[in-house]
């Protein structure tokens, strides 16, 4: 009996195709480092202002020698010439001019040009309504807007053109007395600011 070789089919190998892996790659996170907010650091707190420094002995007697000077004048000159209405006023602006020489209200120019301005308004307002305390009233408040516009700031001079609308006072002879007073206070404070070492005035005009 005839032997038939057994037919051999060859397996057929598939080749196992390899999916390469999809190698992700990590993703370095970089940690972030977000900054601390700066800290707001208060500001210390504004130093309140205190009383002025206590003046030297010299400064001292000077300024007081220089405002009794001038005021004792003042009292001779009204007295001679029957007019002391000025003597409150004036004795304010003697303490600007001794006490603080340095002070725009303090200057000439505010001195004889703001009490001079707060007259001829006081005047002013006795023309328009006589004397009495209302008119008196706005004597003192326009005073202070006429000095701030002539840019002579004295605010004792408010007080005179206050006396005038009360008062009446002649007109020539109480304007000469309070030019000559004037003049009068800003040359005791030239002395008394040499006296103490100071400069006075800081401007003229």
């Amino acid at each position: 009996m005839p032997i038939t070789p057994a037919t051999i089919t060859p397996a057929t190998i598939t080749p196992a195709t390899t999916t390469p892996a999809t190698t992700t790659p990590a993703t370095a996170t970089s940690a972030t480092t977000t900054p601390a907010p700066a800290t707001a650091t208060a500001s210390p707190a504004a130093a309140r202002p205190g009383p002025p420094a206590r003046p030297r002995p010299r400064v001292l007697l000077a300024g007081t020698a220089t405002a009794v000077t001038a005021l004792l004048l003042l009292v001779a000159v009204g007295t001679l010439l029957h007019q002391p209405l000025l003597i409150p006023p004036l004795a304010a602006s003697m303490a600007l001019v001794a006490g603080a020489p340095d002070l725009p209200l303090s200057q000439p120019r505010s001195v004889v040009g703001g009490q001079l301005l707060s007259a001829l308004t006081g005047f002013a307002v006795l023309a328009v309504a006589g004397p009495g305390l209302w008119g008196a009233a706005v004597a003192g408040g326009l005073a202070l807007g006429v000095m701030m516009c002539a840019r002579t700031p004295h605010s004792p001079a408010a007080a005179t053109a206050v006396i005038v609308a009360l008062q009446s006072p002649p007109f020539w002879s109480f304007l000469g007395l309070l030019a000559l007073a004037s003049l009068l206070l800003v040359a005791v404070g030239l002395a008394g600011a040499r006296a103490a070492g100071r400069t006075y005035p800081a401007y003229w005009f």
